[in-house]
């Protein structure tokens, strides 16, 4: 009988070791590497091999100028926000890889776009579902086409074998955690398993121009499960986010070889599928009957897109001990940072005061550009004072308090005007060089916070 070959494997990033290793050298983790089964046989038997499909061939060099990248269109799908994400459509013979929380939607996503192609033969393969399961799904989608076809298998061997019988134009993989090889001993999920099917698959995609989704499970700590490999391997790695007891979801790209990583896609999930959203900026903004105290609308960028929100915010003595400092959605430290420009520069008595500030609609927001509503939403409601529901912001705050330019406020700008706003407030170093007399929107520039206070609370 032949001896099992081990080998000892690193589960965050993929390292292989022949003996055990307290401390990963390459990721610097402590006690993640464990022990193994692997087999070396012959990877072209029962896999999927070179020259094996419909279009198959052996690669040889050619000229760059001689390439004709244009025989291969992007597949244009009926989802606006996937088709933006992805960089307008899905490259054929692309890798794309897409994790998220458990229950987030990606399952329903990716069954939404297979029955959204009617003109493409789709393959969708779960190893976590069965077939009943999935036409349960699909018929709450109210959605059909004669060319999805389902199997619930895990062998990629016999998954390969229906490959070549179908032909498909598209394939879905659900997850690539449960597949397994025939020539990796080792369990389903662990580190030599992903890597191994995750090659077949690439083989198959670059071989046959078919594009590939792989559905990948998440780890506690928000990254995607198994070797650090798996997401060099994919051209495309997106993000479901979102609270899965809220109706919204944002697709975010951490990685596209074929185009942009600063799009975005905002769905609305009911109870017949994820809707995608075309003006995520009328859902952010809550529609009140009155004006509140500690609530001002910024306008944000993610990625290319042009966003307004509604950032809230409550100040009130602290009657605890130590004043709290709480954020949803917004960098606490940004926040400690703001308090103490507007303690320091605006003569403002934070110290003893509790502070909660939250971002509406659930987003989590980095853009510098929301420092000016944040500082108008602080001062709205330590001073009870409502800012006017026609006003906008968009500037950074230094901490000298001066209000500093960001970049494409003409976008943030076209944006609120076209939202019905009726002034904005930016940087006066933004404006230069911008045609302001095109907007019908009053544009207001400022250079410090005492000209945002004057402006907005002092009349």
């Amino acid at each position: 009988m032949a001896k099992i070959k081990t080998s000892y494997f690193c589960q965050n990033c993929g390292a292989q070791s022949p003996k055990w290793l307290g401390k990963c050298p390459a990721c610097g983790e402590w006690n993640t590497y464990v022990e193994e089964i692997i087999q070396k046989e012959d990877s072209g038997k029962g896999s999927w091999k070179q020259g094996a499909g419909r279009e198959g061939r052996i690669a040889s060099p050619k000229k760059l100028q001689e390439i004709d990248f244009e025989q291969y269109p992007r597949i244009i799908t009926r989802d606006m926000e996937l088709d933006r994400v992805l960089g307008g459509g899905i490259v054929p013979g692309s890798l794309i890889l897409i994790g998220g929380e458990p229950g987030i939607g990606k399952s329903t996503l990716m069954l939404q776009i297979a029955l959204m192609l009617p003109r493409l033969k789709v393959l969708y393969v779960s190893g976590e579902e069965s077939e009943s399961q999935i036409k349960m799904r699909a018929e709450r989608m109210q959605v059909s086409s004669e060319n999805c076809y389902v199997l619930s298998e895990t062998n990629t061997q016999n998954i390969f074998e229906q490959i070549k019988l179908l032909e498909p134009d598209l394939l879905i993989i659900d997850s690539i955690q449960t597949l397994h090889s025939k020539h990796v001993e080792s369990a389903a999920g662990s580190v030599s398993q992903v890597r191994e099917c995750t090659g077949e698959l690439m083989r198959f995609a670059k071989e046959t121009a078919t594009p590939v989704f792989l559905i990948g499970h998440i780890t506690k700590d928000g990254a995607i499960a198994g070797p650090k490999v798996l997401e060099h391997m994919v051209d495309t790695v997106l993000q479901f986010e979102g609270d899965r007891h809220l109706s919204y979801r944002i697709l975010r790209t951490s990685k596209n070889r074929f185009g942009s990583t600063n799009e975005l896609g905002i769905y609305e999930m009911r109870a017949e599928g994820l809707r995608p959203v075309a003006n995520p900026s009328e859902i952010l903004l809550t529609q009140r009957e009155e004006i509140l105290n500690g609530v001002a609308i910024g306008a944000m960028l993610e990625g290319n897109r042009p966003l307004l929100i509604e950032i809230q915010s409550l100040v009130s003595p602290a009657t605890y001990g130590t004043p709290q400092r709480s954020s949803t959605g917004f960098d606490s430290k940004r926040l400690n940072m703001l308090l103490a420009v507007l303690e320091k520069r605006g003569g403002m008595r934070l110290g003893q005061q509790d502070v909660f500030l939250n971002v509406a609609g659930g987003l989590r927001v980095d853009d510098p550009a929301l420092d000016l509503a944040v500082c108008a939403s602080l001062i709205s409601s330590y001073e009870d004072n409502p800012v006017p529901e026609d006003f906008c912001f968009a500037g950074e705050v230094g901490l000298g308090g001066e209000i500093r330019a960001v970049h494409r406020v003409e976008n943030r700008i076209a944006e609120a005007e076209k939202l019905g706003f009726k002034r904005i407030m930016v940087s006066k170093y933004a404006i230069k060089g911008l045609d302001v007399d095109k907007y019908k929107i009053n544009i207001i520039a400022v250079s410090k916070l005492e000209e945002m206070y004057q402006a907005i609370f002092a009349g």
